[in-house]
């Protein structure tokens, strides 16, 4: 456990340094507050112990600053204080002190509030862990295993705004498995499922990291293609396509007897700078047409449009 000593009286930054160090955690250390946000920032510690009345920021204000500071971490303050009163007391904790040590500062008094912290400290971090746990599984499909709607909206959103404030391009890409209701109809739905588990793995090994694969519904994926135009989308996406049909997963209601998908894809450019949801709708767009010429193709909206 990382914790860092605030005081600006060598006496007492001195005794709390030594419990601290005695006790096994690593220890940082500062004379105001000034310093003390600093080293916050750059180090994280997870428990400051601060002196109230210091130069520049006091404790207060270091306390507020901390918790104003945090998002998915928690930082167990401790606020060394001569002021005894109960509306000191008050004061230390609505600017965010977890619990207070009056001076002249007792080793023992520290000590054990030093054990508090690392058991708070430790629960806060086992509860961080199961939020991004929980925002993790909601934004995963649970079939597949690759992003779902909701994470697609999110980093479309991020991903457009950035191009239209710098300029930049992307291209969209909306795959759909053929055939595929004949294919479940033939085969079963595990099958189905498995079919659809093949490839997402499929989509996700051809696609490069910076790439996005998500599934949109049902049989469809959606591939967003950050920095690529419409040439290189294509030549992306018509080498996914290429390795699901070499997977060669059987299906006899597909005239070429093997899974196949088709694709569709749009670009965002400075020259064509449409919403997110009118690229979506031309990527579908370009969907259908690569379906309506007869399947297992890609297909571009600057071509069809």
């Amino acid at each position: 456990m990382k914790v860092m000593v605030v005081d600006d009286d060598p006496g007492s930054l001195m005794v709390a340094k030594a419990v601290v160090e005695q006790a096994g955690y690593e220890c940082l250390s500062a004379t105001n507050g000034d310093a003390a946000w600093d080293l916050f920032q750059r180090y994280q510690p997870q428990v400051v112990v601060t002196d109230w009345m210091m130069p520049g920021m006091n404790g207060l204000e270091l306390c507020k600053a901390i918790r104003s500071a945090e998002e998915d971490t928690y930082t167990y303050l401790v606020l060394l204080t001569s002021f005894g009163s109960q509306d000191a007391v008050l004061a230390g904790m609505e600017a965010g002190a977890d619990d207070y040590v009056t001076k002249p500062l007792d080793p023992f008094t520290l000590r054990t509030r030093l054990l508090v912290a690392l058991r708070v400290t430790a629960l806060h971090s086992q509860l961080g862990k199961y939020r991004q746990e929980l925002t993790r599984q909601a934004r995963t499909d649970p079939l597949t295993r690759v992003d779902n709607r909701l994470k697609l909206t999110e980093d479309l959103e991020l991903l457009h705004n950035r191009s239209q404030r710098y300029g930049g391009q992307y291209s969209l890409a909306l795959c759909d498995v053929d055939y595929f209701k004949s294919f479940n109809d033939l085969q079963g739905h595990p099958a189905g499922d498995e079919a659809l588990k093949a490839v997402a793995r499929t989509l996700t090994q051809l696609s490069r990291d910076t790439d996005g694969v998500y599934r949109y519904g049902g049989e469809e994926f959606l591939l967003i293609l950050p920095d690529q135009g419409a040439h290189d989308a294509e030549v992306a996406v018509e080498r996914i396509r290429s390795g699901i049909e070499s997977l060669a997963i059987a299906h006899t209601g597909n005239p070429l007897r093997v899974l196949t998908i088709s694709a569709g894809i749009s670009t965002f450019t400075a020259d064509h700078a449409v919403s997110s949801g009118q690229l979506l709708k031309e990527a579908d767009d370009a969907l259908y047409s690569a379906k309506a010429a007869g399947r297992n193709r890609v297909a571009s909206s600057l071509r069809t449009g």
